[in-house]
């Protein structure tokens, strides 16, 4: 609903709606809910990774990450030593990752 008024030759029109409260701890549910799915993510769900598995996973991200920016780099370069270059790292980065097995629990 709305309402109007009028002073001198301008019409002002009053928009304003009343909104009905929502029920009094609503909100909070939806807080608790969301707090404790964040809690069962944060719980370990199995027996956790050692130092030295945690260790050989960041390193074999590591590689792959720089074969994937090599990767590029050859896609966009034209000329052929450079190309060349590129090839082989990547090569040698395949082998360093092929000897790194990917450690999961």
């Amino acid at each position: 609903m709305f309402t109007h008024f009028e002073t001198g030759s301008k019409v002002f029109l009053d928009f304003s709606v009343t909104i009905p409260k929502m029920a009094r701890g609503f909100e909070s549910k939806s807080v608790e809910q969301q707090q404790a799915e964040m809690e069962d993510r944060r719980k370990p769900s199995g027996p956790s990774l050692t130092r030295e598995q945690q260790e050989q996973n960041r390193k074999r991200e590591g590689l792959l990450l720089s074969r994937t920016r090599l990767s590029r780099e050859l896609q966009a370069t034209t000329n052929p030593q450079r190309r060349q270059m590129l090839t082989s790292a990547i090569e040698e980065l395949d082998l360093q990752v092929a000897s790194l097995q990917r450690v999961e629990i």
